[in-house]
C-alpha cells in the first residue's frame, strides 16, 4: 500500500481529502503545517507528499527547500495544493522541485490522477535497473513512456569498437553520451610527452563521456576499448531532453551519471601519497570489483602492461618488476599475459 503524506492546516480540507486517498487505498499519514509536515517526511519517508502553501508556522515553499536538502527525502514527489492559482506561483514552486501543482477547488479524479500519474513516474526512477543490456533497454522503453519524453533514443545507435580503437579524443567535442552495453572501457588523459594517466574504467552498465557535455566544452580525456566493446551512442539532443524534461528521471540519471566522483577523488590522492607496490595493488584490486563477474571463482584478466601503468600512474617497465615480485609472493599468477588474483585479502591490505 502506498503511503502519502497530506500536510494542510486547513482541518476540514485535511480531513476531506485524506478521507479521499484513503477510499482510493493509500495509506495516509497528515499534519496540520509544515514543521509537523517536515518531521513525519524524515521519519516515514511516505512515497508521495501533498503538501498546501499558505500554511503557518512554516509553509509549503519551506517545506519543499528543507525535504529537497535531505539526501533521504530529495526524490520524494512533491504535489502542491492550493488556492493560489497565479502563475508566479507556479513556476516559483516548479523552480523550487515541486512535481505537480492541483488549484482548489478540485475534483477527486483531478487529484487522483495527479497522484497516481506522480506514483508512476516515480517507480520508474527509484527502480534499481539491472546494469545489463537488458536493463538498459528497460529504462529506455520506460523513459519513452514519459510523455515529454517519447521520442528519447527511439533510434539510438550501437556501435563496435574493436580494442584500441578511439571513441572520443581529448579536445573534441562531444555528440552525445555513452553507454557501454558489452566489453570494457578506459577514460585517460595524455602528457606533453605521450604518457598516459587513465581516469577511469566502465563495464557494461556505466555511462561514460557527459562531463563534457554538462559543462558545455570539450572533452578532458580520451576514451579507448580495453577490449572489443559495443557502445550505445545517445544523442546530446536526447541527452539534455532526458535531463530537463523530467524531474523524476533527471534525478534518477543524474545520480547514475555522477556515482564515479568520489572513486576519481580517491584516485588522486592515492596517486599523491602511495607507494608504487601499494598503486600496483589497488589497481588489481580496482580491475577485480570493477570486472569480476557474478559466480566467478577466481578473477582473470587480460590488460596490457601498458594499460595497467597508466592505471598506476607509473612506468611499464616499474609495473612488470612490481607483477614480478607478487608473483613470487604468490599474489597472483600470470600465464599468457592473463593474471590472475590468488590472494586478493593481501592485495587489499597492502602496507604502503
Amino acid at each position: 500500500m502506498k503511503k502519502i503524506l497530506l500536510i494542510e492546516d486547513n482541518r476540514e480540507m485535511r480531513e476531506n481529502t485524506s478521507e479521499i486517498l484513503e477510499l482510493a487505498g493509500y495509506k495516509v499519514l497528515t499534519a496540520e503545517h509544515g514543521k509537523i509536515g517536515v518531521e513525519l517526511a524524515q521519519k516515514n519517508l511516505p512515497d508521495l507528499i501533498v503538501c498546501d502553501i499558505m500554511m503557518p508556522v512554516l509553509d509549503g515553499y519551506g517545506v519543499l527547500h528543507l525535504l529537497s536538502k535531505n539526501e533521504d527525502t530529495a526524490n520524494i514527489p512533491f504535489i502542491f495544493l492550493s488556492a493560489k492559482a497565479e502563475r508566479s506561483d507556479f513556476r516559483k514552486g516548479m523552480e523550487m522541485g515541486a512535481d505537480d501543482y492541483v488549484t482548489k477547488p478540485f475534483d477527486d479524479i483531478e487529484l487522483l490522477n495527479a497522484i497516481e500519474s506522480r506514483l508512476k513516474k516515480s517507480e520508474l526512477v527509484r527502480r534499481e535497473y539491472e546494469k545489463t543490456a537488458a536493463g538498459f533497454d528497460d529504462f529506455i522503453r520506460e523513459v519513452k513512456s514519459i510523455e515529454p519524453l517519447k521520442k528519447l533514443s527511439e533510434n539510438h545507435e550501437t556501435a563496435l569498437f574493436r580494442k584500441k580503437q578511439p571513441i572520443y579524443t581529448e579536445g573534441s567535442l562531444p555528440k552525445g553520451i555513452y553507454f557501454v552495453k558489452k566489453g570494457k572501457i578506459k577514460t585517460y588523459k595524455t602528457n606533453e610527452f605521450g604518457k598516459e594517466l587513465v581516469n577511469g574504467l566502465y563495464n557494461e552498465g556505466d555511462f561514460f563521456g557527459y562531463i563534457a557535455l554538462l559543462e558545455g566544452g570539450k572533452y578532458s580525456d580520451s576514451a579507448m576499448p580495453l577490449e572489443d566493446s559495443e557502445v550505445v551512442i545517445i544523442s546530446k539532443d536526447d541527452f539534455f531532453s532526458l535531463v530537463y524534461r523530467s524531474a523524476e528521471v533527471s534525478r534518477k540519471f543524474i545520480n547514475i551519471l555522477s556515482s564515479n566522483v568520489a572513486e576519481k577523488e580517491n584516485q588522486l590522492v592515492k596517486l599523491a601519497y602511495n607507494s608504487v607496490r601499494k598503486r600496483v595493488a589497488e589497481a588489481l584490486v580496482t580491475l577485480y570489483n570493477k570486472y569480476k563477474g557474478q559466480g566467478d571463482n577466481k578473477f582473470s584478466i587480460s590488460i596490457s602492461r601498458e594499460d595497467l601503468a597508466s592505471i598506476v600512474g607509473t612506468a611499464t617497465e616499474t609495473v612488470i618488476r612490481t607483477l614480478s615480485d607478487f608473483k613470487d609472493e604468490k599474489l597472483i599468477e600470470i600465464a599468457a599475459g592473463k593474471i590472475t588474483i590468488v590472494n586478493l585479502d593481501r592485495l587489499q591490505n597492502m602496507k604502503n
